[in-house]
């Protein structure tokens, strides 16, 4: 198996309450070239298993593996896309994509590699722009364009379309399952949109809350471009859709509970 992640725990201390637990016991199998998303309310700990993915977090108990190989530490076989696209602004679109290039090649090996990934991401005439002359998407494109000159074995997305207007998210969404297929990357893509995950993805994972945990795992053999009215998506939204409401209310009932106790 490509990325293995077996019984794997996350806790955060806090000097308040002590430990808290955000998930326990998270299995998960990732084959290479995949497109998986992470899908859950917020809290279920998405965003954490990402980060633990990259080794941007250690995990409590359990292991990661990537080609058998344990993840202790972040490294360039990761990939990480940010919410915010995290551009250094005093840096042109190029010199943003080669700056981390810069300890492992040449100038010119930098400099061809980044004008390899910006035509991809359709953004070669702007490479002499600064980052701040950009709209929000294209400076996401950036920085694709940046995690992909890298070549990391893994490409690892956290919402990198959350901000962005919903026309220019799925102008987005066509161009990240291009980019996909060309590189043939293993892509895991957190969101919170059902619709995002269904369109871009070979499956989901749902995750529930309270505790963390995958609470379904949904294989999507719909073929691309998959249509929003499509009656396979409209059916596979709605199971998903189902199966986050019961998350929520119970969330809600919890911490309905929790406000009677405290103020009684």
């Amino acid at each position: 198996m490509f990325l293995q992640i077996s019984d794997v725990g996350k806790s955060f201390h806090d000097r308040e309450n002590g430990d808290f637990q955000v998930f326990s016991n998270i299995n998960l199998d990732i084959d290479k070239k995949e497109f998986v998303s992470l899908l859950g309310p917020s809290g279920c700990g998405k965003s954490t298993l990402l980060a633990l993915i990259a080794g941007l977090e250690k995990t409590t108990s359990g292991e990661i593996l990537l080609e058998g190989n344990e993840i202790k530490n972040a490294g360039p076989d990761r990939g990480m896309v940010f919410q915010q696209p995290s551009l250094f602004p005093w840096l042109d679109v190029k010199e943003n994509v080669t700056f981390p290039l810069k300890s492992t090649m040449n100038k010119k090996e930098a400099d061809e590699r980044a004008d390899h990934f910006l035509k991809m991401v359709h953004l070669s005439r702007f490479k002499d722009r600064y980052t701040y002359e950009l709209s929000g998407g294209m400076q996401q494109r950036v920085a694709i364009a940046r995690a992909l000159a890298m070549d990391p074995k893994v490409l690892l997305m956290d919402e990198p379309f959350g901000a962005l207007d919903e026309q220019t998210r799925h102008i987005l969404h066509d161009e990240l399952i291009k980019v996909w297929q060309e590189t043939q990357k293993t892509i895991v893509f957190v969101t919170h949109s059902i619709q995002e995950a269904i369109k871009l993805s070979d499956r989901v994972v749902v995750m529930g809350t309270r505790p963390g945990r995958i609470i379904a795992d949904f294989e999507i053999d719909i073929p691309r471009p998959r249509k929003r009215d499509d009656a396979r998506v409209i059916e596979l939204e709605n199971k998903i859709m189902d199966l986050l409401k019961d998350e929520i209310n119970k969330v809600l009932k919890e911490e309905l509970s929790h406000d009677i106790e405290y103020s009684s």
